[in-house]
């Protein structure tokens, strides 16, 4: 039984009335028909303009080991480390300004040399969003600081208010332009709804193209790299032996990807952690070569 004389709830609002034609827009849901899309994001390859501090290190290769997942296998004990600032140019008019920074760690799958991406903090949800999700990049919202004073430049990225990479130098000769492309290596899949472990569906090997066409190189003889404790991005995990090489680069970039191939999920059982914040985790011990010399000397 209805009682008609009941007022509506204070809260109440009345619905707009459709008169004819009205339409109502609704933005959930994309119009392919004036997109032509299918749901993709972004461009299949996206451009961007650049300034980085870029370098790289040698490290303990049992380390270097130990953090690849299969099937990737390691070529040189050596760490790539950047620093971006970054302006992406999603299309003509719009475009997303972030700081960003990746560690990867030299290895080669299916034949192809790169590098595993083991860290990838940046500035932007959107960025950290559809990189972990297009990509299976292992993406981390952080802050990021680049600073260039003169010939100075000074860069650092903080997390959980840890500051756990730092990188400074001076910017020295120029070595000219370059063009040359780099590869990356990242995995990606859905992890199980159960939370115990695992993935619904299929985990893939991924490889990232990233083109650089760099305006000027100028060289830093005297990179400093800070590796500082951090349980939420345990970088310091994999030391500085020696800095082997590091530039300031100004220019662009051109990033596309690829699927390898299909993986067994657990190959990315004891890795899968490291996309996520888990201060407590357990790590494995690594015996070190070096600590064996010195026990037998």
């Amino acid at each position: 039984m209805t009682d008609r004389g009941a007022s509506p709830p204070r809260n109440a609002r009345a619905l707009p009335a459709t008169r004819g034609n009205e339409m109502a827009k609704v933005r959930y849901v994309k119009d392919l028909s004036k997109t032509g899309s299918t749901g993709g994001i972004g461009s299949a390859s996206m451009r961007t303009s650049v300034r980085t501090f870029r370098a790289i290190y040698e490290t303990e290769p049992e380390i270097a080991a130990a953090v690849l997942p299969k099937p990737l296998v390691l070529t040189e004990p050596k760490i790539f480390v950047q620093f971006a600032h970054v302006i992406m140019h999603l299309s003509d008019t719009n475009k997303i300004e972030i700081g960003a920074a990746t560690v990867g760690v030299a290895c080669e799958a299916e034949g192809v040399k790169g590098w595993y991406v083991l860290s990838m903090p940046m500035e932007g949800d959107f960025v950290c969003i559809t990189g972990r999700e297009v990509f299976g990049e292992p993406k981390k919202i952080a802050s990021v600081d680049f600073d260039v004073a003169g010939d100075k430049i000074k860069v650092a990225v903080k997390r959980n208010g840890i500051k756990f990479i730092e990188m400074e130098g001076t910017i020295g000769e120029s070595k000219g332009p370059a063009e040359f492309t780099e590869n990356f290596f990242c995995y990606k899949g859905m992890p199980s709804i159960t939370r115990r472990g695992g993935f619904d569906g299929p985990v893939f090997l991924t490889q990232l193209d990233w083109e650089r066409k760099y305006t000027d190189m100028k060289k830093i003889a005297d990179a400093k790299i800070t590796l500082n404790e951090s349980p939420f991005d345990p970088i310091a995990d994999v030391p500085v032996k020696k800095v082997l090489e590091a530039f300031y680069c100004e220019g662009g970039s051109i990033t596309s990807g690829k699927i390898l191939r299909e993986v067994p999920s657990e190959w990315l059982d004891a890795f899968w952690h490291q996309r996520f914040d888990e201060p407590g985790i357990q790590g494995i011990e690594v015996p070190l070569e070096s600590e064996k010399k010195v026990a037998n000397a």
